[in-house]
């Protein structure tokens, strides 16, 4: 029997126990489940096991993705209010797994090896730990998502052609190895990373650019500067390299109401769109001769270029029409990002902390002074990366505060409302 749909503004008893981090890897996982029926698919879901902030899996019914589905189409996720990692480790999951496993592969250079030696190798690596993970658990991860079997990208797995019926319905994100700058001064050139988002819809580019390194503070500067050009769109289709599946990205998506969806484990050509796009940079942009670039800032002025100038404003095969024009037609429909400083916080990491009594907290080495009288509660502050020169913005129950100020003992001392 079908579960009814939820009332707008309702609040199902199951949310409240759930994160937006885990309930949206729940919703994003219903992209690419099996099945021809919302049903099938609700039913597919339930099956898989998922992991929270605390590294521990969980499982929930078919009722209960159904109800969050249509909550999220009726009112959207608009606010993250669950917890930080607190620095607790947390369990090493399948991606992280097969990072470590194809990073130690060359160094066996083709010689037979067991699981046993590539996990070991893994640890004297420092690139997953024992007491994160143990063999047994290495040995079980490893058959089950079949980590050791070659990419086969000419396999014959079925894949049917899809659009979005509109832009901004869906992005698909990926990184793309670019080309070596020597900046003229001594030591090895700078290798280069690009980082780039493209429209389901339209093929219009988001926004991409080079970047020194593939991180997700790199990540999230491409990600911010896309939402500003082009708007926020309902979903983002990404791999599950570290980047992609970093809390940090996660949340940032739960607090504008984006479903981030995975790939299945290995099966990063899903993303076909975005890998054809970026074999269009190889053949038509990165074939020119860049041999007078010698910075980033050269190098994305002219990749911006390329990008507005040349591949926005030519027909493309599949449209039939200009990127930017495709992109056009659905202008009314696209979400807009405000900018303002609170926009910007949407961005920011987030931590928990605890109010003491005189209503200070610590962050950094620093008190502060909550904005309110929040004594005795625990709050959310958002912040940014370096946590210095930078108050803290206070968030409580999903509400923003306000900004914290550096406790001051002496003007604390002279304050007039306090009698003697």
């Amino acid at each position: 029997m079908r579960c009814p749909t939820p009332a707008r503004g309702s609040f199902p008893g199951a949310m409240k126990r759930v994160s937006n981090y885990l309930r949206m890897r729940v919703l994003g996982a219903l992209e690419y489940a099996q099945g021809d029926t919302k049903l099938a698919r609700y039913k597919a879901v339930s099956e898989m096991t998922f992991t929270d902030e605390y590294g521990r899996t969980h499982q929930f019914s078919h009722k209960t993705i159904e109800s969050w589905w249509y909550y999220y189409q009726l009112n959207g996720v608009t606010d993250h209010t669950g917890r930080s990692d607190k620095g607790s480790a947390r369990k090493v999951t399948p991606e992280y797994v097969m990072e470590a496993i194809e990073q130690v592969m060359p160094s066996f250079h083709g010689r037979k090896h067991n699981v046993t030696e590539i996990y070991r190798t893994c640890i004297q690596l420092g690139l997953l730990q024992a007491t994160l993970i143990s063999i047994g658990t290495f040995r079980k991860t490893v058959k089950k998502f079949n980590l050791l079997k070659p990419v086969d990208h000419n396999s014959s797995k079925q894949r049917l052609a899809f659009a979005k019926p509109h832009a901004n319905d869906l992005w698909q994100g990926d990184t793309l190895h670019g080309p070596y700058l020597d900046n003229g001064l001594r030591g090895k050139p700078i290798k280069t990373f690009l980082i780039c988002f493209l429209d389901d819809a339209s093929r219009v580019v988001p926004h991409g650019g080079f970047y020194a390194a593939d991180d997700t503070p790199n990540l999230i500067d491409c990600f911010q500067t896309a939402l500003y050009k082009r708007g926020i769109p309902k979903a983002v289709y990404v791999d599950n390299g570290s980047n992609y599946s970093s809390k940090e990205l996660i949340v940032i998506c739960a607090r504008l109401g984006t479903v981030l969806i995975h790939t299945p484990v290995r099966d990063g050509a899903a993303k076909g769109k975005i890998e054809r796009f970026f074999r269009t940079v190889r053949d038509q942009f990165l074939v020119r001769d860049l041999s007078h670039v010698n910075s980033l800032e050269q190098l994305n002025k002219e990749f911006s270029c390329w990008v507005e100038d040349t591949y926005h404003r030519r027909e493309h095969s599949t449209l039939g029409m200009k990127p930017i024009d495709r992109f056009g037609l659905d202008l009314g429909r696209v979400r807009h990002l405000a900018t303002n400083a609170f926009s910007d916080e949407l961005f920011l990491l987030e931590s928990t902390r605890k109010v003491r009594v005189d209503n200070t907290f610590s962050f950094n080495n620093t008190r502060y002074e909550a904005p309110r009288d929040l004594r005795n509660t625990t709050i959310t502050i958002r912040h940014h990366r370096e946590g210095i020169g930078f108050a803290p913005v206070v968030y409580q129950d999903g509400a923003r505060l306000g900004e914290a100020v550096p406790l001051d003992f002496v003007a604390n001392d002279r304050r007039p409302d306090i009698e003697f």
